[in-house]
C-alpha cells in the first residue's frame, strides 16, 4: 500500500497559501515523514494564483510530483488549473461558499462561513483546509496544534480552533485518502529551504556579516539571517543597492569580518566591477547567486539554471575565482561553510549558485551541524612596520593581517601594485603580481579535489550515464526510481574549478552519456565539452522556468536511452 501523501493547495496571492504549505509540511515532518514542499507563486501582492505542492512519504522524497491525492481549492482558478492532477478516487477540496463545482472528485467544504460562525479572518480557511487534510491521511491532531503554535504565535488561538473544526466535519463527511503509517522510532529531521541551509553552514563556518539588497530569491536568507541574528551571531545589513552590498562586504572583509552577500542574476549583473575588485585586492568574499529567470526582469519569482557561464566568466581582468553549486539543503549547509573556508584559505571571491526551486522550496534533510566548522587562513603573527600586504609566496597566499594591528600598515587597492599595495605600472612588477595570484590555482584546484567535488549516484557500473548539477539533483534521482533499468548519474557540484578527469571517466565508460539541465542551451553540457572535450549524446533541456517533474523526466530520459 503506498504511504505517501501528495497534495495540492491553490489560492490568489493574499490567501495565505504559502504560510499553509509551509504548516502542512511541517505537520507531515513531525510526523516522521521525508517532506518536501514546493512553492508556486506569481510576482503580485494580490490576486493572481498561488499553490504550494506538499508530498511526504515514508521513503525520502527529492522532489515535488505533479499528480495529487487531495487538491484544496481556495477559488475557480485552483479547479481549472489543478483538477487534472487528480486520479480516478482522488479528492478536490473547494470552498463551497465562494465556488460551484460538480465534478464526481469534488468535496465541497463552506470553508468561509466556517471561519466567519468563529470570527476568524478570510485567510484562516487555510486552518479548516489544514484540518481536513489532517482527516483525510490520520494525522495527530496534537502535532497540527503545536505547528500551528509554534508558527502562528498569538494568532494560533483561533486557528487551532479552525483546523479542529475542519477535522470534524471531514470525518462526518469525506473518506479517508490512506491512513498513512507513521515511524514510531524515526528521528525528526530539520525542514529547512536551502536559503535557511545556506544562512546556517556559513554560520557555522565563521561567518560574521550578512551584507543583502532584497532580490527573490535570495531575500529570504535576509529576511532569515535578520531574524535570527543573535543566535547567529551576525551583523545584517541591508544598504540601498546591490553595488552597495558587494563594496561594503569588500570593506568589512578587508577589516577582518567574514562576509557573505547574497542576489540573483540582475543584483550579481550590479556587482561585477567591485567583483573584479575582490579578485586584485585579493579580499575573501563569499556570493550567493540565486538564480531566477531571466534575461533581465524575465519571470522574477521562477527558477532557472541559466547564470551557468555569467558566473564562471564573471567580472573583467584574470583571477583565480571558485563556482559551485549544491543540490540539495543538506548539499547547501554543508558547501555554504565550505565555500565561505575557501575563499579566507586563497583569498580569492567564490560564487556558490543556487536557484529559486533549492532556495524556497523545503524539505526533510538529515544533517550534521557540527559538520561544518571555520578553517583557519594564513595569518601574519607578527607583521610589523615591514609588513608586506601581498608579499609574494610560493602558493601565491600572503599572510593576513587586520588594520589596526600594531606598527603594520594594511593596504588595499583595485590598482595593480607591488608587494606592500603599492600602485606600480611597471612591466616586470605587473607580470609578478599576476604570476602571484596565478599560483594560487593548483592549491586551489587540489584543495577542491579533496573536498567530493562531483556525487555519483545510482549504479556505477551502468553504462546509461545521466549528468546534471544544482536543484536538478532531486527530479532526476526520484525518475531514476521510475525507470525500470539502471542508470548511473553523475552531480558535479564544483564547476570551476571543474573535477575534469573525474568527468571524462565516467563519460567514457557510458555506452550513452544524457544531460539534463534547466535552461535552454545545456550550460553544463558546453562547460563538459569544453573542459573534457568530449560531447553528450543528448541534452533534455526545459525552460519554461519550472523545475522538472519526475515522471515527465523519467519518460523523456526513457526515450533518449533507447
Amino acid at each position: 500500500m503506498k504511504n505517501e501523501a501528495n497534495i495540492v493547495i491553490g489560492g490568489k496571492a493574499g490567501d495565505g497559501i504559502r504560510a499553509a504549505g509551509e504548516v502542512l509540511g511541517e505537520i507531515f515532518n513531525r510526523h516522521g515523514l521525508f517532506t518536501f514542499v514546493r512553492e508556486d507563486y506569481q510576482s503580485l501582492i494580490r490576486g493572481g494564483h498561488n499553490y504550494s505542492q506538499i508530498r511526504a512519504s515514508s521513503d525520502r522524497v527529492w522532489s515535488q510530483y505533479s499528480p495529487a491525492d487531495v487538491v484544496v481549492a481556495m477559488d475557480e482558478r485552483s479547479i481549472d488549473n489543478h483538477e487534472d492532477r487528480l486520479g480516478e478516487d482522488d479528492k478536490l477540496i473547494f470552498d463551497s461558499d465562494k465556488v460551484d463545482y460538480d465534478g464526481e472528485a469534488g468535496r465541497p467544504m463552506p470553508l468561509s462561513s466556517m471561519v466567519e460562525k468563529e470570527e476568524g479572518i478570510e485567510v484562516m480557511r487555510n486552518s479548516v483546509a489544514i484540518g481536513a487534510i489532517a482527516h483525510l491521511y490520520g494525522l495527530d491532531l496534537g502535532i497540527v496544534e503545536g505547528v500551528m503554535e509554534k508558527n502562528y504565535g498569538k494568532k494560533a488561538e483561533k486557528n487551532v480552533l479552525l483546523a479542529e473544526k475542519g477535522y470534524e466535519y471531514s470525518e462526518e463527511n469525506f473518506e479517508k485518502v490512506i491512513e498513512i503509517e507513521f515511524p514510531e522510532d524515526k528521528e525528526i529531521v530539520p525542514f529547512l529551504t536551502g536559503n535557511q541551509a545556506i544562512s546556517l553552514g556559513a554560520s557555522k563556518a565563521g561567518l560574521d556579516m550578512y551584507i543583502a539588497y532584497p532580490m527573490t530569491p535570495s531575500t529570504s536568507i535576509l529576511h532569515f539571517t535578520a531574524n535570527y541574528r543573535d543566535e547567529l551571531g551576525l551583523t545584517v545589513v541591508q544598504p540601498e543597492n546591490e553595488i552597495g552590498v558587494i563594496n561594503m562586504a569588500l570593506g568589512s572583509a578587508y577589516a577582518g569580518a567574514r562576509s557573505m552577500v547574497g542576489t540573483s542574476g540582475g543584483g550579481f549583473a550590479l556587482m561585477q566591477e567591485a567583483l573584479s575588485m575582490s579578485g586584485i585586492s585579493e579580499t575573501p568574499l563569499l556570493i550567493i547567486e540565486c538564480q531566477r529567470a531571466g534575461p533581465s526582469t524575465g519571470v522574477p519569482t521562477y527558477t532557472s539554471q541559466a547564470d551557468l557561464k555569467f558566473a564562471l566568466n564573471s567580472a573583467h581582468g584574470e583571477f583565480p575565482s571558485i563556482v559551485l553549486a549544491p543540490g540539495d539543503p543538506a548539499e547547501a549547509y554543508y558547501r555554504a561553510g565550505e565555500a565561505l573556508n575557501l575563499a579566507w584559505i586563497h583569498q580569492i571571491p567564490v560564487i556558490l549558485l543556487s536557484d529559486k526551486h533549492l532556495s524556497e522550496s523545503r524539505m526533510s534533510i538529515e544533517i550534521d551541524f557540527d559538520g561544518v566548522s571555520p578553517e583557519a587562513e594564513k595569518r601574519a603573527e607578527s607583521p610589523g612596520e615591514d609588513y608586506k600586504r601581498y608579499r609574494f609566496t610560493e602558493d601565491g597566499i600572503s599572510p593576513l593581517a587586520r588594520p589596526g594591528t600594531s606598527d603594520a600598515m594594511v593596504k588595499v587597492t583595485s590598482y595593480e601594485h607591488d608587494e606592500y599595495g603599492y600602485t606600480t605600472e611597471d612591466p616586470e612588477g605587473i607580470v609578478a603580481m599576476q604570476d602571484k595570484r596565478k599560483r594560487k590555482w593548483e592549491g586551489i584546484e587540489e584543495d577542491v579535489k579533496n573536498r567530493n567535488p562531483l556525487k555519483v549516484h545510482g549504479e556505477d557500473d551502468s553504462k546509461d550515464l545521466i549528468l546534471a548539477w544544482g536543484s536538478t539533483k532531486g527530479a532526476v534521482l526520484e525518475a531514476m526510481e521510475i525507470l525500470d533499468f539502471p542508470v548511473k548519474f553523475v552531480q558535479p557540484i564544483y564547476l570551476k574549478p571543474f573535477p575534469s578527469e573525474k568527468v571524462l571517466e565516467h563519460i567514457e565508460s557510458a555506452e550513452r552519456a544524457i544531460c539534463v539541465e534547466a535552461n535552454s542551451t545545456g550550460q553544463l553540457a558546453d562547460l563538459i565539452r569544453k573542459e573534457v572535450l568530449e560531447d553528450v549524446d543528448e541534452r533534455i533541456l526545459k525552460y519554461d522556468m519550472r523545475p522538472f517533474d519526475p515522471p515527465e523526466l523519467a519518460e523523456r530520459l526513457r526515450e533518449a536511452f533507447k
